[in-house]
């Protein structure tokens, strides 16, 4: 897999990227071009107004104060790749962006791509805006840009499997599904069958990713109303707190319905991947579900029909087809990677949000790795990815001796990168 003696390939399992909002009108179908025109102003509202109110907006503008050049690379591709050549990272696996440059799809189509509150046919156009402005962005930078589809697959199942096959026409390599269904058909129901098979036909890798969580039990419902009156929002204490514990679980809970529903057994090449929500969790979640999974006194009451479809453990199907994305990886979980499985962990910036490593890559990335054998360190920055993705490494291979960090950076005795 390394090509390289001195330096190691990254792949960040973790990009955003988006138009500025006005541009998505230009990817939009002409029909759906002046209810843009009319909602763009009070999205933008809206935005801003989540932003403060979630207490997110202060932080990042000044975050964000001084890095504008940088921060053009969510849509500028030239500036993209100047800033992943700094950061040493030689390909990435590219979402859609969202809060932070307010610059989601118009019409829900953002990326939790929630069931609620939105008009079906809306948000699958703003889902194809972006689909369509993706394609050509990663057409850019093929070799080094691995970009995933917005499918809301609530709106019809034969809809959301063109999608997909429009997407792999047009060069992505994946699919967003989103992890939360409220009011919708969950992922073990029957009539997604199709829509797997159609994934692992077509080799598009699906992905959730965290973001969406149940926000009015945290926030109430005023915080997202552009019309309430921000001193008359009620103050919920400790809401943000309450959100960002929680919103890992919403991120694995599709992983669980799609592993005891037999999806993996059913389509055993179908790859699926979790992004920013640690790793942490990998260990105890396939250590419950084996335990629920065996034969043993405290199972003997459930009997055997709910596992019968089931030919492994829950814990081998999620080795073998699923891994997961790391943003901004601490060092605990380096610590823990054997613990996690060392193949399950693919490293990630999550640039351009403010969360992510970006500008300081380098330094978090070392002091994450610092002291680790080279074959693990090289398998979780950039070897698990390239092999489950199906990365080109011989391409990639001199880009990786132009800008892939050093080998020595990561020595236990070194003492400056």
């Amino acid at each position: 897999m390394e090509h390289s003696s001195e330096r190691y390939l990254v792949i960040s399992s973790d990009g955003h990227a988006g138009p500025r909002p006005e541009i998505y009108r230009d990817y939009l179908d002409p029909e759906f071009r002046e209810e843009f025109d009319v909602q763009h102003k009070i999205r933008l509202q809206a935005l801003a107004q989540a932003g403060e109110r979630l207490e997110m907006a202060a932080e990042s503008a000044k975050w964000a104060e001084e890095k504008s050049e940088g921060l053009a690379g969510a849509w500028d591709s030239e500036r993209r790749l100047e800033v992943l050549d700094g950061d040493g990272i030689a390909a990435e696996i590219l979402f859609v962006d969202g809060l932070t440059e307010q610059n989601s799809p118009p019409f829900g189509g953002d990326l939790g791509l929630m069931p609620t509150g939105v008009v079906p046919e809306l948000q699958w156009a703003g889902a194809r805006a972006h689909n369509r402005w993706l394609a050509e962005f990663v057409a850019m930078a093929p070799e080094r840009r691995l970009g995933l589809a917005l499918v809301p697959p609530f709106w019809g199942v034969d809809v959301a499997i063109k999608e997909v096959e429009w997407a792999r026409q047009h060069g992505l390599g994946g699919i967003l599904l989103p992890h939360m269904w409220t009011g919708q058909d969950a992922y073990h129901h029957p009539k997604y069958e199709a829509l797997w098979a159609a994934c692992e036909d077509n080799e598009m890798v699906i992905h959730f990713h965290s973001g969406a969580a149940p926000m009015l039990d945290y926030f109430g419902a005023a915080i997202f109303d552009p019309q309430a009156n921000t001193d008359d929002v009620q103050e919920m204490p400790g809401a943000l707190g309450i959100y960002v514990t929680e919103v890992a679980w919403w991120l694995t809970r599709p992983l669980v319905f799609m592993i005891w529903a037999g999806v993996f057994e059913r389509y055993p090449k179908l790859k699926t991947v979790v992004t920013e929500g640690s790793t942490i969790w990998v260990p105890e979640l396939l250590h419950l579900m084996d335990h629920r999974y065996g034969e043993h006194h405290f199972t003997a009451k459930l009997g055997t029909g709910y596992r019968k479809h089931l030919k492994m453990k829950p814990s081998e199907y999620f080795r073998r087809n699923i891994r997961v994305g790391s943003s901004a990886m601490s060092r605990r979980e380096a610590e823990m990677r054997h613990e996690i499985g060392l193949e399950t962990i693919m490293w990630g910036t999550d640039y351009p949000h403010p969360e992510g490593t970006w500008p300081i890559t380098r330094k978090i990335m070392v002091d994450t790795f610092r002291g680790l054998p080279e074959d693990e360190i090289a398998a979780m920055l950039g070897g698990n990815a390239a092999e489950f993705y199906g990365f080109d490494v011989e391409k990639l291979a001199p880009l990786v001796e132009r800008i892939g960090p050093k080998r020595s950076w990561f020595q236990e005795d070194a003492t400056s990168t």
